[in-house]
């Protein structure tokens, strides 16, 4: 059915179509979001209201309309109009020149420096969007090249992509490529959360992206923060492109997410510079590339170099160092957390993975190791992507000792004669005994940890025979140690054991939220630690209060409110903390006046600093009222940038937020 314009009804409602558009474009693509998130949600259920009070101006490209029904059964083929071709690979700086050679064969140019276009390689799942007078008809993926499934219905909830090109003039129909991807600070949230209630755990951003994408339901692919970064096209009737450069701009005047980063270069000097300054700041991006592809610029030139196989001879994809590689499972060992948290690890047969020699990966749980059937004696796949600990991706089967076993986390412990549980809703097992000398280690382990009571010398081995040896069985033991009992233990003599002594007496005058943090109650970070120790001032109110008056705090929710009450109110945390406070004395942390230069700001901290640790950074700006976060947001007020700044670094420049350095924090702080 045709809209009826100028009906004032129809008018209102492609008005608040068109603002809501303008605002996904802003906040997806540009990342600069103009209006609020509530203001957001007002306007989409205005025009919601609307539409469902006059269907007979419904329309598909509606952002209402972005997620629809569940697809029934398997999906559509669709043929493309113009292949998907895949590019060579090149590894090395002489693998480029070769390729570069080779093109200037093809094209007669040998004394000339050709002119390139230099692109960062995503880490995606390749997509096609066939646009037919301007608005999202179908969209497929690569599948073999020549036919792809049809995804538009998920493709269709991804807010960056438009539904409609923001042109008065469209072609007549358009094949537009890219690719869709997972950011990894989301891939990692959207893993915990799949832990947590006991779903799939992705091997990588790529695979959770590829995943979400083939869901027959679309408000899956909705509940996940999925982009797309556009860079070419297929076939194009109506709109012609002398260069990728002009291409891509006009890609980001239809609506289209492009790529953060890319240079027109001219010979291959200006293309190992892009490459190798790509490669350095490839950490602190906030998705997962593999390289940077690189093509001749002019189209023209493109046609004549032509094609072999199924791959463009003027375009190639420039590969970095591989993160994923194959090794030995030698053995599968099992760790202990501070709460008796049980992790399951595979040592490996050492192997570098990315220019990283790696020979532990997290196996996360038992469900893991059963889903991948990961077992001592394997041949494996592993990677670092994404994740500062390597993981175990599958399985060599065909390589598979003949007379290999299932690991069963529960054998293990039984052979070790720890006595363990696992709670419903649950992914990890527990050890039962809270008395439980690994427990205790572990929980030694991180009472002397920097964040907490921040005592240098004690390693896990030094805690290990402290343990072991019975000298010590609770933290307050740690502060009656003397020198003479530092002797006694392996590797310690005289120097090394006063100086060990020294640091834990240096450590008895704590901040109040290091010592609750110190405590290693469950669910209860530096964080949380810092909220209690402000709210009530002192481990004597701390210990009174109930579950209601710890819910009432804000962000303190029922089961932190239920794990600090359960701590404090029992038996041995009450015992726990009295010895505790018999051979330390917390510094009790000032009322907050209101004020302070820097109250109401909201700080956060990535890389190392010149001369400020973080832990020191955060305590000046909080005593100035600050607030340090733990991530970037449009409600950031500055990103303190170091040496070797993480990805919060590139998702601060993204959202426009300031970014400083520590001297322009000192300045801050006067």
């Amino acid at each position: 059915m045709s809209t009826p314009v100028s009906h004032p009804i129809s008018k209102t409602i492609q008005k608040l179509r068109d603002e809501l558009e303008a605002h996904n474009h802003r906040y997806y693509v540009l990342d600069e979001p103009s209006i609020s998130d509530a203001e957001y949600d007002r306007l989409f259920h205005e025009l919601k209201d609307l539409e469902e009070t006059h269907p007979e101006f419904k329309s598909p490209l509606s952002p209402t309309q972005r997620v629809g029904a569940k697809v029934s059964g398997e999906f559509k083929k669709i043929k493309h109009k113009q292949p998907m071709l895949s590019l060579a690979n090149a590894f090395t700086e002489a693998d480029f020149i070769s390729f570069d050679e080779r093109v200037k064969k093809l094209l007669d140019h040998s004394d000339v420096d050709l002119e390139y276009h230099a692109e960062l390689k995503f880490d995606g799942l390749s997509m096609s969007l066939t646009y037919e007078n301007g608005k999202l008809i179908h969209a497929a993926t690569r599948g073999d090249g020549e036919t792809g499934e049809d995804v538009t219905h998920n493709i269709r909830t991804i807010r960056s992509i438009p539904l409609k090109l923001k042109t008065a003039h469209p072609p007549r129909l358009i094949e537009v490529r890219g690719e869709v991807v997972l950011p990894i600070e989301d891939f990692k949230k959207l893993n915990r959360d799949q832990e947590a209630k006991g779903g799939k755990v992705f091997a990588n951003p790529r695979n959770a992206a590829a995943g979400t994408i083939r869901q027959l339901d679309p408000k899956v692919a909705a509940s996940r923060p999925l982009t797309a970064f556009w860079y070419g096209v297929g076939l194009s009737e109506g709109h012609l492109f002398k260069t990728i450069h002009e291409l891509q701009k006009t890609l980001s005047e239809w609506g289209f997410r492009i790529g953060p980063k890319s240079q027109v270069c001219v010979g291959v000097k200006k293309v190992m510079s892009f490459y190798e300054n790509v490669g350095l700041v490839r950490k602190n991006l906030p998705f997962e590339i593999d390289g940077v592809v690189v093509k001749l610029n002019r189209f023209s030139e493109l046609d004549q170099a032509g094609y072999v196989s199924r791959s463009p001879r003027g375009m190639i994809a420039f590969k970095f160092a591989s993160t994923q590689e194959t090794t030995v499972v030698e053995d599968i060992q099992v760790q202990i957390g501070r709460t008796g948290a049980m992790t399951p690890v595979a040592i490996l047969k050492p192997v570098s993975v990315g220019g990283v020699t790696v020979s532990r990966a997290t196996l996360h749980n038992q469900d893991e190791i059963d889903r991948k059937d990961v077992r001592i004696g394997d041949t494996v796949f592993v990677q670092r992507a994404g994740d500062v600990i390597p993981e175990v991706v599958s399985v060599v089967l065909d390589q598979r000792p003949k007379k290999s076993k299932p690991f069963s986390i529960r054998e293990f412990c039984e052979s070790k004669g720890w006595k363990i549980e696992r709670k419903e809703g649950e992914a990890a097992f527990r050890l039962i005994e809270e008395s439980s000398t690994e427990i205790l280690k572990r929980k030694l382990e991180h009472f002397v940890h920097k964040d907490a009571f921040n005592i240098d010398g004690l390693g896990e081995k030094i805690i290990d025979q402290l343990v072991e040896s019975g000298v010590v069985s609770k933290f307050s033991d740690l502060f009656k140690l003397t020198p003479s009992d530092f002797l006694n233990l392996e590797g310690f003599a005289e120097k090394s054991s006063q100086k060990t002594f020294d640091a834990i007496q240096a450590a008895k005058r704590p901040e109040l939220y290091r010592v609750i943090f110190a405590l290693g109650i469950r669910h209860v970070g530096e964080r949380t630690s810092k909220t209690l120790a402000n709210h009530f001032g002192s481990l004597a109110a701390l210990m009174k209060a109930s579950q209601e008056q710890l819910e009432e705090i804000h962000e303190i929710g029922p089961e932190v409110a239920l794990s600090v009450a359960g701590y404090f109110h029992s038996v041995a945390g009450q015992k726990e903390v009295q010895k505790l406070l018999s051979v330390v004395d917390p510094i009790l942390p000032r009322k907050d006046s209101g004020a302070g230069a820097l109250v109401g700001k909201t700080f956060v901290l990535t890389g190392t600093f010149p001369s400020l640790s973080r832990s020191d950074a955060t305590k000046l700006i909080e005593a100035q009222g600050g607030k340090v976060s733990s991530s970037v947001s449009k409600n950031t007020d500055y990103v303190v940038a170091g040496e070797d700044a993480g990805s919060k670094l590139a998702k601060a420049q993204s959202l426009g937020v300031l970014v400083i350095d520590e001297s322009a924090l000192k300045k801050l702080l006067q």
